[in-house]
């Protein structure tokens, strides 16, 4: 189906936009989406994916780990052991997101070489207007000397 023959209305009220928001708020931050995928394959262990997500820190993945669990997108699992074993999983409403993950990269995969291009068609035209700008930036201002 070309992008011509969808048929998405444009968001109208302000419930839709919060609600679109909202969305992109979770999984257009750096992470969400790298640990949605990385549960795919099942349940998780905390060390799992933190060694499977490269650069993300243990702070950075409990608090989206616990984002996801808030947005009913991952469920936390604790077993009553010592120490104590925690696995984290998607739930069904997150095994949805997938689709939608997996369109956007596939996209993105396919899509990546014209927004190269792209990019480096609008550097060329306008480097000279930001070479100015940063020198606007960086000249020093005269000040007055009082006599």
């Amino acid at each position: 189906m070309s992008p011509t023959h969808l048929k998405v209305p444009p968001p109208r009220t302000h419930e839709s936009c919060l609600a679109i928001r909202e969305v992109l708020d979770r999984v257009g931050d750096k992470w969400s989406v790298l640990v949605v995928v990385s549960l795919t394959g099942g349940r998780r262990r905390f060390n799992e994916l933190r060694r499977s997500i490269e650069g993300i820190s243990q702070r950075m993945l409990t608090l989206t780990l616990k984002a996801l669990e808030r947005d009913g997108l991952v469920t936390r699992t604790v077993y009553p052991t010592i120490p104590p074993k925690v696995e984290y999983e998607l739930t069904e409403l997150g095994r949805t997101l997938l689709v939608s993950i997996t369109a956007l990269a596939e996209w993105a995969k396919v899509q990546r070489p014209a927004i190269q291009a792209a990019r480096a068609t609008y550097d060329r035209k306008h480097v000279g207007v930001m070479e100015e700008a940063a020198e606007l930036v960086e000249k020093p201002t005269k000040k007055r000397v009082a006599s």
